[in-house]
């Protein structure tokens, strides 16, 4: 299997290292699909592999007494597998693909020892490890200070970034788990950013048609580690 070529990856961090960084990870990185739905990390259960997303989604979800909300998400900016960075082995999280895509997947006993050896890798997988605490922490401030529409108007944006089209991929099963509310939670809010002229809504489809008016909305909380 040939190696990647820097010049050639999608995945942002991975092209942002230093290029004596990328050679080391670059025997040890593997082509592999994101099937949607896909677990690519269970909770409690020991990390095999780091994922640096090419294309798609990797939703972060926790689990809690009144099912699952979605707490992270990750594109091509970032990567799968942040407690390795972290010097954990496991995570109560589980990490589910919402976007079909591609990744480059590595062991994670290979990255570790990439990160013993090199202080900049570490500090550049640091920083991303920073802004998805951010984005994790801006999550629980905006369940529970902003409304139902914001907080979907946030998402809608987050995914938007990512995926880099107008269409999106939403069910309304997503969005529920998005926001931490019932389906008929979510058609309401849906209908009312439509009827905002913000999106159109079909069936398993979002599409962007007023970003402007999806960031008034949104307020600054979508701002800080909001963006891609």
């Amino acid at each position: 299997m040939a190696q990647p070529q820097q010049s050639a990856v999608r995945n942002r961090l991975l092209a942002a290292l230093a290029p004596e960084d990328f050679s080391r990870l670059a025997a040890q990185l593997e082509p592999v699909p994101l099937p949607l739905h896909a677990v690519l990390i269970a909770p409690q259960q020991p990390i095999a592999q780091a994922y640096f997303v090419e294309e798609g989604i990797v939703s972060l979800v926790a689990d809690t007494c009144e099912g699952r909300i979605e707490v992270g998400l990750t594109g091509r900016e970032g990567f799968i597998g942040v407690p390795i960075v972290l010097g954990a082995q496991t995570t109560p999280q589980t990490a589910i693909v919402q976007a079909s895509g591609e990744a480059l997947r590595i062991a994670a006993g290979a990255l570790e020892d990439a990160l013993d050896a090199s202080a900049s890798l570490r500090r550049v997988l640091g920083r991303y490890v920073q802004s998805l605490l951010v984005q994790v922490g801006q999550t629980v401030y905006a369940n529970a200070d902003l409304t139902v529409e914001a907080r979907l108007a946030r998402w809608i944006l987050m995914i938007h970034d990512r995926l880099e089209q107008d269409e999106l991929p939403l069910t309304h099963e997503v969005l529920s788990k998005m926001l931490g509310v019932r389906r008929p939670t979510v058609t309401t809010a849906t209908h009312l950013l439509e009827g905002a002229g913000m999106i159109r809504a079909r069936r398993g489809r979002i599409t962007v048609v007023d970003r402007e008016k999806l960031e008034d909305l949104a307020g600054a909380i979508y701002g800080p580690a909001g963006g891609a």
